[in-house]
């Protein structure tokens, strides 16, 4: 597979184009490459500047500043330490504990008592999520297995972290999303207020495949099931406000003893263990790992280091390919969900699972 030599993405992604000298289209315009990250820097300290106030804002309402989601992965951790540390900020974390690996329990449980900060748990029933993610790889929106997932599970704790915050009446969320994270079109610094305030977040193909339940689609979070004058929550991206590198992260973690070691602060080895099936899925289909073309963009903007994901982009798709390693988890999440390889497939429209707006 051919690769732009400076940001790594693969000629085989859409809309993708290389060089003779393998340079892709999205690396080969210097200009417009200037001119888009100038927009993005005015962009990002705009988004400070309203996060700050935002910080401002919040201090001594309430029993707590701001809720934040504790997945165990090196930004969430990072994201503690700066608003409970550095920002004097009375934090609650928050973990749904859904399909989070041993690794990045023992960054949660580290973290927690090295900062000494509330943490509150909510463990739902398991037999909900099988069902979904058994459902939803089956029957896969166009753009794959982790777009899918990622579009309903992502809302569902999402969901549960907007209810915790309406009903401990905690003015912020704030994710440790780093850019290019959720997907664009959901969110960039900020949730809208309608998908926080007016939105059913039920995926609709999901509500109309007769698979579930009332009591199970309820799992999702509805602004609408709230009454008048209900306090809804800011949910914010810090990330995306702040400058943001990658390796400084990984390296700030394990310094300040959050983390055991590089390997506790490495997305490859904290990161939900569904997740290398979905890039198994997407590779069979795709030919290429999804999540690429995310790396790529950090690696253009410098939030990434290029010589890192040169190195570990391969090796990733090795393991997953052969079940080797950390790749292993593919394997595992088959028997776990009960399916085959040739059951991992698309068969829904682009955009079958977005929550849709609710009218007002």
């Amino acid at each position: 597979m051919r690769r732009c030599k400076r940001c790594l993405v693969p000629e085989i992604v859409p809309g993708v184009r290389l060089s003779t000298v393998d340079v892709c289209n999205l690396c080969g315009d210097q200009h417009a490459l200037a001119l888009q990250a100038g927009q993005v820097e005015q962009s990002r300290l705009a988004d400070e500047a309203d996060f700050e106030k935002a910080l401002a804002d919040c201090r001594g309402q309430g029993q707590y500043d701001c809720l934040v989601p504790l997945s165990g992965g090196k930004d969430s951790v990072d994201l503690l330490y700066r608003l409970k540390v550095e920002r004097k900020l009375k934090v609650l974390a928050f973990t749904a504990d859904v399909n989070i690996p041993p690794l990045a329990w023992d960054n949660i449980r580290r973290t927690i008592a090295k900062l000494d900060i509330d943490h509150l748990t909510y463990t739902p029933s398991h037999a909900f999520y099988e069902k979904a993610f058994r459902y939803l790889l089956r029957n896969q929106e166009e753009r794959g297995a982790v777009y899918t997932i990622s579009y309903v599970y992502a809302p569902l704790f999402e969901g549960d972290a907007i209810k915790l915050a309406i009903e401990k009446d905690i003015p912020l969320v704030l994710a440790g999303y780093s850019p290019g994270q959720p997907e664009p079109e959901r969110m960039l610094y900020e949730f809208s207020r309608e998908l926080i305030c007016k939105t059913d977040w039920t995926p609709p193909a999901l509500a109309a495949s007769g698979e579930f339940s009332d009591d199970e689609l309820g799992r999702f979070y509805n602004a609408n099931n709230y009454p008048a004058g209900t306090r809804f929550p800011r949910y914010l991206g810090p990330f995306h406000a702040w400058a943001y590198d990658q390796e400084e992260i990984m390296r700030q973690v394990v310094a300040r003893g959050l983390v055991a070691t590089s390997k506790h602060a490495s997305p490859i080895h904290s990161n939900y263990p569904i997740n290398w099936l979905l890039m198994y899925s997407d590779l069979r289909t795709f030919g290429y790992n999804p999540y690429l073309p995310e790396f790529a963009a950090l690696i253009r903007s410098d939030k990434a280091s290029l010589s890192y994901w040169r190195v570990m982009g391969p090796l990733v798709d090795f393991m997953i390919r052969h079940r080797l390693g950390p790749g292993r988890e593919v394997s595992r999440s088959l028997k776990w969900l009960d399916l085959d390889a040739d059951e991992l497939r698309i068969t829904k429209a682009r955009g079958a699972y977005d929550p849709q707006p609710a009218l007002a």
